[in-house]
């Protein structure tokens, strides 16, 4: 008997209802061979967070990944995208899978915090920045030599396609393209890949626009050429196809700043040099690590335990009743939203769902710091959605927050904030019925390899 075969494709804003016979026959095909099941992401519903949690089976307070970014507190930086696989504190699939009686192999396409995993197979951006600014277009590989490979049979993984304001289904299509070739060749067991196209067109002009449609339909189009993949298989070992939503996006009206509320209330300093203002983490009391819709306000470390428990109750004051602001969250009641873990801010700041945060500390756009109109996501303290729009007038990012119609990352509580897991195999362990992306979707795979 040939053993089980698994591909998941891991995509964002993907929801029971966008799925049609119209707009995404595959997916629509592949739901009605088997079983669509509602899922219900993990929070912080943002993709580091959810990804690790599907991987490792627990939530955020045990494996350690509490948002997009961290904030090391020893060394006052904050760091965005970190990719190394070892800020993932508790048992990922790829171990799982490696360590059981009948070893599987694994792959994983385009992960966050994966270099360096167990995984036997894996690809991720890791662009080469130049000592004169410039970037070089490269990937992390493993094994080494893998990168190379694809780079000679597609050419580079077009990273303008990926983030910024050309994103667009490229990038999608090469990952797609990759991911075939690597199953052609090297057949893993357990073969996961992040798909990231719906993300773009929800957050620049909302998950239920025009716009979307479109993006669902180019999506669905991508796939149907990795099903012809599939189909011409010459031992027909088809694998299972499992698809996972990694969460859902709203409509977003407004913005909250949670730094510049801090500044006003004289708990954030910034640094003013040649004409534009930086953040000075050295000497605030307090800043604020934005996420989506939601934010870690860290506390100057190197305050005595009891001045920091006390302006962590202050600024837990400070931001009850700001508009947009849904619920405010101290040091001891943290574990309500899951994020009881010392990596986590003293306070978290969670916004209604029609809100998001921006990082933005100045109060007038000419003392902004160069890097806030370019696509930057190592150096900002926080996430930027505006990096996906492009003002012609400065040729630059803009600074209009208005400009961003979609966000994510509140708790999954409303059926609008949940996503779509379907799988082709038919009486398997996804049936009608709904499902959490922490406690379900590595046990689910797991049962699907066979492996438990």
């Amino acid at each position: 008997m040939t053993a089980p075969r698994l591909i998941l494709f891991s995509i964002p804003g993907l929801r029971t209802k966008d799925i049609d016979k119209r707009t995404t026959p595959t997916l629509f095909d592949w739901a009605n061979r088997g079983a669509l099941a509602e899922l219900t992401p993990t929070f912080p519903c943002v993709t580091s967070s959810v990804q690790a949690s599907m991987w490792t089976g627990v939530g955020p307070d045990r494996h350690g990944v509490i948002a997009n970014g961290f904030y090391h507190r020893d060394r006052r930086e904050v760091e965005f995208w970190v990719g190394r696989n070892g800020v993932i504190e508790a048992e990922q699939i790829w171990r799982t899978l490696a360590r059981g009686s009948a070893r599987r192999t694994s792959a994983a396409w385009h992960a966050q915090n994966i270099k360096d995993a167990d995984a036997d197979f894996i690809v991720t951006p890791e662009p080469i920045h130049e000592p004169d600014g410039t970037t070089t277009l490269w990937c992390y590989s493993k094994p080494v030599g893998l990168y190379p490979q694809l780079l000679d049979k597609l050419g580079h993984f077009p990273l303008q396609h990926y983030w910024g304001p050309m994103a667009n289904i490229e990038s999608t299509r090469w990952i797609l393209k990759a991911a075939a070739w690597l199953d052609q060749h090297h057949r893993p067991a357990f073969h996961w890949v992040y798909l990231p196209h719906l993300d773009y067109a929800s957050q620049k002009f909302g998950p239920d626009s025009p716009q979307s449609r479109s993006g669902l339909k180019e999506l669905d189009d991508a796939l149907t050429v990795f099903q012809a993949h599939l189909d011409d298989m010459p031992d027909g070992s088809e694998p299972i196809v499992l698809v996972v939503g990694e969460y859902a996006l709203t409509d977003v009206t407004g913005v909250v700043f949670p730094n510049r509320v801090l500044r006003e209330h004289g708990l954030l300093e910034v640094i003013e040099r040649d004409g534009v203002e930086n953040l000075d983490m050295g000497k605030s009391q307090a800043f604020a690590m934005v996420d989506h819709q939601f934010a870690h306000v860290y506390v100057q470390p190197t305050l005595p335990p009891a001045q920091r428990r006390s302006l962590a109750a202050r600024i837990v004051d400070v931001f009850r009743g700001v508009p947009g602001m849904a619920a405010v969250y101290g040091e001891d009641d943290r574990a309500c939203v899951g994020l009881n873990h010392p990596r986590s801010g003293e306070v978290i700041l969670l916004c209604d769902d029609a809100h998001w945060s921006a990082y933005y500390w100045w109060f007038h756009d000419d003392l902004a710091p160069p890097f806030a109109r370019t696509v930057d996501i190592h150096r900002k303290p926080g996430y930027d959605p505006v990096e996906l729009f492009f003002d012609p007038h400065t040729k630059g990012i803009p600074l209009d927050t208005s400009l961003v119609k979609g966000s994510h990352g509140v708790p999954a509580e409303e059926p609008r904030h949940r996503t779509a897991l379907m799988c082709t195999a038919r009486g398997g362990p996804v049936q009608d019925g709904s499902f959490h992306v922490d406690r379900d979707v590595k046990r689910i795979c797991l049962e699907l390899l066979g492996a438990i």
